[in-house]
């Protein structure tokens, strides 16, 4: 499916009317089925599933001076409520009419403009479809200047980026082998998913986590429950993987259970990290102010897009909040972007950006980002700093 949209925003209020600057003229949409390499699942469900193409949604905004840029969003019903149809129609019959015409240098325009148009709910409307309209708007803005997003911000603290490598397995013996293949190709640390069979005993769970820590003794291992526990049932797995020298018990509680989660940090002998809550800079103001978090998770969709993840991240470093890194099993556009965003703080963990280890980005074209020994280079080139070959894309889509 491809879509787009020229209409222009009847509420921008910019200085695209007087005809000064360069302004934002066509928003493409691109529904894409890109192969897969392995089987991943979450608490909810299913990730990806070998030999089933993962559908991703691509996004092109070209500006009035021929600049171009491309975004992702990733529909996973399985971890959050927007899918593929939902993106699609979010961006072609709202999002890119409200935002054609706007100033390409408005990224906070561009945010008040998508505020207007899906309003906000618990947290901020259609994080997903809205992420990869800002991610192409910042590749855009980018490349009109001849810079790399770094340079945009004027921040960009490391060139690569530690990743770790997702362990995958039902059992001790498949989770061992999993670990045997990251390490093959060079990666040193790992995150495991739990939740993964409803009702199962924490101590099965915390027998799984055990097996990865005996296959990598030396790795930051971190655990991810992508919200399946209770208040009671995770401080019985967090006492129980205490002695297993765990980096962080990701999101073991519901997202708008924040007491719980202020709770569980005070009880939990291991760090506990916070992801699915965070879905607007106002979500982690609320946790400062309860003293509910000590480890918050950046992710460039969850955000909305790199914008409003920027925003977030400052927040954190600025209230003394650790910051760990994180994706939606994103193909190259999306990876990038949140290289980025990585680069410009500091991860107390290796990042789990595992799109290369379930799933391949046909469209990917010179330069390509380079992932070596489990850790990756921040791309240098102008926006991205990556190329898209736009007629691959257009023979991928569905």
């Amino acid at each position: 499916m491809v879509l787009n949209s020229e209409q222009s925003s009847a509420d921008s209020g910019s200085d695209s009317e007087s005809g000064s600057g360069v302004t934002v003229e066509r928003i493409e949409t691109f529904t894409v089925a890109l192969p897969t390499l392995r089987d991943f699942g979450v608490a909810g469900g299913g990730v990806t599933v070998k030999g089933r193409p993962a559908v991703r949604v691509l996004v092109k905004v070209t500006a009035s001076d021929g600049s171009t840029g491309w975004g992702e969003a990733t529909p996973i019903p399985s971890w959050t409520y927007e899918t593929t149809e939902s993106i699609v129609s979010t961006l072609s019959h709202y999002l890119a009419p409200a935002a054609t015409g706007l100033p390409l240098w408005d990224l906070d325009g561009l945010v008040r403009v998508c505020d207007r148009t899906i309003r906000r709910g618990w947290s901020t409307g259609m994080p997903l479809a809205r992420a990869a309209l800002d991610v192409a708007w910042h590749d855009a803005l980018a490349r009109s200047r001849g810079v790399g997003l770094g340079e945009l911000w004027g921040r960009r603290r490391h060139d690569t980026v530690d990743l770790c490598w997702i362990a995958t397995g039902s059992d001790p013996a498949a989770l061992a082998d999993s670990v045997a293949e990251g390490q093959a190709h060079g990666y040193r640390h790992f995150k495991i998913k739990t939740g993964l069979t409803p009702g199962e005993p924490e101590s099965r769970e915390a027998a799984r986590v055990a097996a990865v820590r005996e296959a990598a003794p030396e790795a930051r291992l971190v655990v991810d429950a992508n919200q399946a526990g209770t208040q009671d049932s995770a401080l019985r797995l967090a006492r129980l993987l205490g002695p297993l020298d765990i980096a962080a018990l990701e999101q073991p509680l519901p997202a708008n259970d924040i007491e719980g989660l202020r709770r569980l940090r005070d009880l939990s002998p291991v760090p506990i990290a916070v992801d699915e809550s965070l879905r607007h800079p106002t979500d982690l103001a609320t946790f400062v102010r309860r003293s509910a978090i000590g480890i918050a998770v950046a992710k460039v969709q969850r955000c909305a897009g790199l914008t409003l993840a920027l925003r977030q991240c400052q927040l954190a470093e600025d209230c003394g909040v650790a910051l760990m890194g994180s994706g939606l099993t994103e193909s190259d556009i999306g990876l990038a972007a949140s290289l980025h965003l990585f680069a410009a703080y500091d991860l107390v963990a290796p990042a789990d950006l595992n799109g290369r280890q379930f799933l391949t980005s046909p469209y990917a074209t010179g330069p390509t980002i380079r992932v070596r020994g489990g850790t990756a280079e921040v791309p240098t080139g102008p926006g991205l700093g990556i190329g898209v070959d736009e007629g691959t894309v257009r023979e991928l889509a569905c």
